[in-house]
């Protein structure tokens, strides 16, 4: 299956595989960790001493933290799978464990209210531009992941609810809602370019689907003409502003987890901290020498 790991990591990905059903993307993500290891005197039961060195390795090497950490999980995974613990990983293990690097606090690139109005207020012309408008509103209406979004078939919209279906990371679907003025988009474009049920909503020409690199592009260029630069990890940042105004309108975070898809809460309470303007606006209401 994969001839250059150790038979261990080998079984440990064959199972996640079949039993978990971690996607094709998380097979990748273990099969890139586990080459960390090959180092290790014994890189199927390393040693606590064994492991802090392949971190070391890893930053020699030029790794941030936010990448060292990426590969950490993975290997965390892989030794408390290795244990044959049947409890969840936690404080009560005792086999050997990497501590995680502490990571640099990042505002999450987003777009600016200005930006987002320019976005959805552009008037798009011909199939191609009407196709990238509505992916536009897509991102910023329902926060999904590009790669959700580029699989979105027809039927996997309820007009009448106001509910998509989306199918995330490791093939797990969830449900999330949309606006009125979304599905008035949704409904104009399914109609007159004449969409069928199996159809992708926002296919090519000739049905097929459209791939993340032509998305980016597009996007990139259509920032470009409304006369602005992108934020960082441009198709993210659609999810980062939904993420953002949620909160601030008043969405709980719980809900947020859920229309998001994370696995933990954590993930969303970074979108619970208040961006530098909300900061501005309530610093000259409280301010003292405001007075």
């Amino acid at each position: 299956m994969l001839p250059s790991l150790k038979a261990r990591h080998q079984q440990f990905i064959r199972e996640r595989r079949y039993l978990h059903n971690v996607s094709p993307a998380t097979v990748r993500w273990y099969t890139h960790a586990f080459k960390w290891l090959s180092m290790c005197v014994s890189p199927e039961d390393p040693s606590q001493d064994e492991l802090n060195a392949t971190v070391c390795r890893m930053r020699e090497k030029g790794l941030k933290a936010t990448g060292a950490n990426a590969a950490i999980r993975a290997i965390n995974a892989y030794l408390h799978w290795n244990s044959k613990s049947t409890r969840k990983c936690g404080a009560g293990c005792t086999h050997p464990r990497v501590v995680s690097l502490k990571e640099p606090s990042i505002v999450l690139p987003t777009f600016t209210a200005a930006q987002v109005k320019l976005l959805v207020t552009w008037k798009p012309k011909g199939f191609y531009e009407r196709r990238l408008h509505l992916l536009v509103l897509i991102l910023l209406d329902t926060g999904c992941r590009i790669g959700e979004c580029l699989t979105v078939h027809v039927k996997d919209i309820d007009f009448d609810n106001l509910l998509v279906t989306l199918t995330g990371k490791g093939d797990k679907q969830r449900v999330v809602p949309f606006s009125f003025e979304l599905r008035r988009q949704v409904f104009r474009f399914v109609t007159e370019y004449h969409k069928k049920p199996d159809d992708f909503l926002l296919s090519s020409k000739f049905g097929t689907k459209v791939g993340r690199n032509v998305a980016l592009r597009d996007v990139k260029r259509l920032c470009a003409r409304l006369g602005f630069k992108p934020p960082a990890r441009t198709l993210h940042a659609f999810r980062h502003t939904f993420g953002g105004n949620y909160v601030r309108q008043g969405g709980s975070v719980f809900h947020l987890q859920k229309a998001l898809g994370h696995t933990s809460l954590e993930m969303s309470r970074r979108y619970a901290n208040l961006q530098t303007e909300d900061l501005s606006a309530i610093h000259q209401k409280v301010s003292l020498l405001a007075s």
